[in-house]
């Protein structure tokens, strides 16, 4: 009897041995992406393979998605205790609330579980955060309840203000929280980590160029379980709630054909691009989805019929016209180009672009003279259907 118990155990163990090994099998949607950050990993490979390896049966899928689809920088420098601790918490999490519950695997593994929104260092933050948020939140009944009142608490949390000071764009949220201050995409890693740490998916949402004014902007969006959509929100958030806020107005006037007057949200997984980082325009790491038309949808913005504009331009020299070539530009798309009239054009004749009221545009022409390539910023007026440029 002692013989066959002996025999049995072993078997039981066997047994276990093969179910744990096949409950960490490479899943067919995510052994090509594994397999290739492996290769890219160089000396970080075993680190990666432990977390593989390590990660409960139950959480395999989630750590399997984030290393298919982890930026190479990440591939040769994260640990597996981050990955395995991050895993864990978010997990933590979506056991905690009943509105993380709620929320699909697919949007819970690319906005809940990331450990990361750009290319901020990398931090163990989500225990930490959890035991921060979880206990502004116990009390809600609903996702709805919960977001605003992490939003109405992270100030006291965090203890972070805006501010151009702060050494660097893309601080990590404990590089924001030792100095006290951050810029706007500082503070967006800290809202949407502090939305994620309690099962909310959120991502970090930009522009690299506003259309209407110089600068760039970060904000964060947040999915909501009510209706299955993204909406937006600020580290200091509109007193109207979710989709209201003064970057509405310029956020409507995005240019969904250009790299740089485009609205992106950033996604762990492949997007539609990458998220064009203005601090680190060659980094291209960071993916994203296009999703300008929805907010000049959300806007009213249409399809800017109602605030188009005539951009009508010339080139004087001496009281006289000279013939140039002219380009009119927004950003990296090209809006129109020709030649300015001649001296023996009519008057009432110019190089004609169509653009939109109240956007700043850029007109590029060639001296005919020297050669010289010259550029002229222009703001179009609002409420008029044409405007005259003389180039200089």
């Amino acid at each position: 009897m002692r013989k066959m118990s002996v025999v049995c155990s072993v078997c039981l163990l066997w047994v276990a041995g093969v179910a744990e090994a096949e409950a960490h099998a490479l899943l067919p949607e995510y052994k090509a992406g594994v397999e290739s950050v492996l290769k890219t990993a160089g000396e970080n490979r075993a680190e990666l393979a432990k977390a593989l390896e390590e990660v409960p049966a139950a959480q395999s899928k989630a750590m399997q998605f984030l290393i298919a689809h982890m930026p190479e920088s990440d591939a040769k420098q994260v640990k597996a205790e981050l990955l395995l601790n991050n895993v864990a918490w978010a997990y933590k999490a979506r056991e905690s609330f009943p509105w993380a519950r709620e929320v699909p695997e697919d949007v819970f593994l690319n906005d809940v579980l990331p450990y990361a929104s750009l290319n901020e260092p990398r931090e163990d933050w989500r225990e930490d955060f959890f035991n921060r948020f979880s206990k502004h939140v116990k009390g809600a009944k609903t996702q709805q309840e919960a977001l605003a009142l992490v939003n109405a608490h992270i100030l006291k949390e965090v203890k972070v203000e805006y501010n151009t000071k702060r050494k660097r764009a893309d601080q990590s949220p404990y590089e924001s929280m030792q100095q006290g201050m951050a810029s706007c995409t500082g503070l967006s890693i800290l809202l949407t980590d502090a939305f994620r740490s309690v099962g909310i998916p959120s991502r970090v949402v930009g522009t690299p160029a506003w259309t209407t004014k110089v600068g760039n902007h970060n904000w964060v969006e947040v999915w909501t379980s009510a209706d299955k959509q993204w909406h937006f929100t600020e580290y200091y958030p509109d007193s109207k709630g979710l989709d209201h806020g003064w970057l509405l107005a310029d956020a409507a006037k995005g240019n969904a054909k250009s790299l740089y007057h485009s609205i992106y949200a950033s996604s762990w997984k492949e997007g539609s691009g990458y998220f064009p980082l203005v601090w680190n325009m060659k980094n291209k790491e960071v993916a994203a989805v296009n999703v300008t038309a929805r907010y000049v949808a959300l806007g009213g913005g249409g399809d800017g019929a109602e605030d188009a504009c005539e951009l009508r331009i010339h080139r004087m020299v001496d009281g006289k016209r000279v013939q140039v070539a002219v380009v009119v530009r927004q950003g990296d798309v090209i809006l129109g180009e020709g030649m300015s009239p001649k001296p023996t054009d009519d008057m009432n004749r110019y190089f004609v672009a169509k653009v939109r009221q109240g956007q700043i545009y850029q007109v590029v022409w060639k001296d005919p003279k020297s050669g010289e390539v010259k550029r002229q910023s222009v703001t179009t007026p609002k409420g008029k259907a044409w405007f005259v440029v003389g180039v200089e």
